[in-house]
C-alpha cells in the first residue's frame, strides 16, 4: 500500500508530517508513506499580511488541488491555519492531540530585555490587540514567513521581539528560544493552536488513522472553530478562541472584535463536552451582542 501526505515544504510543516507518517508506519508497517512537498500561495507572498491576500485559505488551496487529483491520499495542516469551511469531499479525518496551545515571546539572541526601542514583530491582530494591554508603550510591526526566517531577522536586529506559537517552536526543537509564556488568561491563542488536522478524501478508507485522533484534542477543535465560524471569522477582523477540558466538562475562552475598530470582547462559558459545538455558537452570540466584557 502506498500512501502520499500532501504538506507545506516549511521545515515546521515537515517535522508535523513526520509525525503523521511515524504514526502510519507503526500501524501499517508493510506501507510506503511519502511526503509531496508543496510550496502554498501563503508561503509565496510575503511582503503583505494575510488579511490583504486573501486569508488563511492561501496555506490549503494547492494542498486540496493534490488531495481532489489524487496526487496526495491526505493533508496535514497546522489546525489554525485550515479555512473554517471545511468542503464535503475533504473532510477531516483526524484531530492530534494538542502541544502547548500558548503564544510566547521571543528575545533576540544574547538578549534578557525587552528593548521597546524596535517593534515587536507579529503579524497576528488577535495577537496585537492583546498585547497592547501588556505592553502599552509598545509598538508593532507585521513580520511574515516561516519561523526560521522570522527568528533570523529577529537575531539580524529588525525588531525587539517575536510573540509565536509555542507549539511550533517546541515540535522544531526550538524550546529554549522562548522568553516567556503568555497564559490564555493574558493572551486568547487562535482557535486550533497546536493541534494538528489530517484531511483526506470522503468514501475512502483511512483505517490507518485509527487510533490517531485524540478526544480532547477534537472536542477543542469542533467547540473553537463553532465559536469562529458563527462570527464569519477569516482573517479579516481578530477572533480568538480556547477551550480546555476538565472533568468531562469544556471551558471555553472567546475574543471577538468589532470589524474596523480596536473595541473587542472576551467571554467565557462552559457545559458538558457533548455540547462543545452549541456552546461556541452560543458564545459568539453572546460577545456579538455585547452581553459579554
Amino acid at each position: 500500500m502506498r500512501i502520499t501526505i500532501g504538506t507545506r515544504e516549511s521545515l515546521l510543516a515537515l517535522v508535523q508530517s513526520e509525525m503523521i507518517k511515524d504514526f502510519i508506519e507503526k500501524q501499517c508497517p508493510k506501507a510506503e508513506v511519502s511526503l509531496l512537498k508543496m510550496k502554498t500561495t501563503g508561503d509565496k507572498i510575503l511582503d503583505r499580511t494575510l488579511d490583504k491576500i486573501g486569508g488563511k485559505g492561501l496555506f490549503v488551496k494547492e494542498l486540496d488541488k493534490a488531495l481532489l487529483e489524487k496526487r496526495s491520499d491526505l493533508s496535514v495542516h497546522s489546525l489554525k491555519d485550515l479555512p473554517m469551511e471545511v468542503p464535503e469531499e475533504m473532510p477531516v479525518l483526524a484531530y492530534s492531540k494538542r502541544e502547548d496551545p500558548r503564544d510566547v515571546l521571543v528575545l533576540p539572541k544574547g538578549v534578557t530585555e525587552l528593548d521597546l526601542s524596535k517593534p515587536i514583530g507579529s503579524s497576528s491582530m488577535r495577537r496585537v490587540l492583546q498585547l497592547k494591554e501588556l505592553y502599552p508603550q509598545a509598538e508593532f510591526a507585521s513580520v511574515r514567513g516561516n519561523v526560521q526566517t522570522r527568528l533570523r531577522k529577529l537575531d539580524s536586529g529588525e525588531y525587539s521581539a517575536l510573540v509565536l506559537a509555542a507549539a511550533g517552536l517546541k515540535r522544531l526543537g526550538l524550546e529554549e528560544r522562548i522568553s516567556r509564556y503568555f497564559e490564555p488568561e493574558e493572551v486568547i491563542p487562535s482557535a486550533g493552536q497546536g493541534i494538528l488536522a489530517v484531511q483526506g478524501r470522503a468514501g475512502e478508507n483511512y483505517d490507518y488513522l485509527n487510533g490517531y485522533s485524540d478526544e480532547e484534542g477534537t472536542y477543542a477543535a469542533i467547540c473553537e472553530r463553532a465559536f469562529v465560524r458563527e462570527l464569519d471569522g477569516g482573517c479579516s477582523s481578530p477572533i480568538a478562541a480556547f477551550a480546555q477540558i476538565r472533568d468531562g466538562r469544556i471551558h471555553l475562552s472567546g475574543l471577538y472584535c468589532e470589524e474596523d475598530s480596536d473595541i473587542y470582547r472576551k467571554g467565557e462559558t462552559s457545559g458538558p463536552v457533548e455540547e462543545a459545538e452549541s456552546l461556541g455558537i452560543a458564545l459568539a452570540q453572546e460577545l456579538k451582542r455585547g452581553e459579554q466584557s
